[in-house]
């Protein structure tokens, strides 16, 4: 049966305190590694893999969480939905800085979505990236709507009417957790402690979202833009289902649209029959 709950208002569109990060060579090799990327300029710290954009706002990603929704909400929350939206690359010797806010939320029937903006820039002000957040509540419903969700990235299932352009398989390694988890600076015990994860209702350990974004953009980028980085200005996913530690996962990628010297395209994510990346969007310039 859904809960109700009650968000603090006063919260929303109020960005966070600036979060400082600075970017070393061998912070960004650790994360390609960690993510199993197979892509040199990634592996070598010339260049962070995309989401690694996620280690230097992470900080500012809890406290908009905090200061809208009751703390009996909090360990409820789950990652629904990432959706990074690039400027440039991030390189080593980069100086971030960093802040968020919620921008709304929407009461549903199992629980309640909320959105959360980051901006991370340098400390000249260069814009870098921004980030959309979809955290979703478990069990708790606010009941009504207020403000603005996350840009819309919906899977098109006319899509499945003609073959993908591409596949990926991927293996997630059983100790892949315990790497992620220093080199993204995300300590989750869900993911690292397999009782806690049980306790959780998990079967187990399970991989990091994130982990799992991360190898589907360097499947993205291998496949479909010359391993670069750089041609890469949108990249968005839903969470549908925990990946675990040994999983098969198979990436199929779609051509969505053509327009603006860009090229938009949707894919999913499974494992066996089961999808655990849905809703997903990269768009690369051509």
């Amino acid at each position: 049966m859904t809960e109700t709950l009650e968000f603090d208002d006063t919260g929303l569109d109020r960005w966070t305190d600036d979060e400082r990060f600075e970017v070393t060579r061998e912070r960004l090799a650790e994360y390609a590694a960690a993510t199993n990327d197979p892509i040199e300029a990634h592996r070598s710290g010339d260049v962070a893999p995309p989401v690694f954009a996620i280690v230097p706002v992470f900080e500012a990603l809890l406290t908009p969480a905090v200061d809208v929704m009751p703390v009996e909400a909090i360990p409820r929350i789950v990652h629904g939905e990432q959706d990074f939206h690039f400027h440039r690359p991030i390189r080593p010797g980069d100086k971030l800085v960093s802040r968020g806010k919620m921008i709304g939320y929407q009461g549903l029937e199992k629980g309640t979505r909320a959105a959360i903006v980051l901006e991370c820039r340098t400390e000249d002000g260069e814009l870098v990236n921004e980030q959309y957040v979809t955290t979703f509540v478990r069990g708790m419903s606010v009941g009504k709507s207020v403000g603005e969700l996350s840009p819309d990235h919906k899977f098109d299932d006319a899509l499945r009417g003609s073959a993908p352009v591409a596949k990926v398989v991927q293996h997630i390694d059983n100790d892949q957790t315990f790497r992620y988890s220093p080199a993204a600076g995300d300590p989750m015990p869900i993911h690292l402690d397999e009782e806690i994860a049980r306790d959780a209702g998990l079967p187990g350990i399970i991989a990091h979202g994130l982990c799992t974004m991360a190898f589907t953009s360097w499947a993205v980028l291998t496949e479909l833009a010359g391993s670069d980085v750089n041609r890469l200005k949108r990249f968005a996913v839903r969470f549908s289902k925990p990946v675990l530690p040994g999983d098969d996962l198979e990436t199929r990628i779609w051509t969505k649209t053509r327009n603006n010297g860009s090229t938009t395209y949707a894919f999913e994510t499974a494992r066996g029959a089961d999808f655990v990346i849905t809703d997903g969007l990269a768009e690369i310039s051509d």
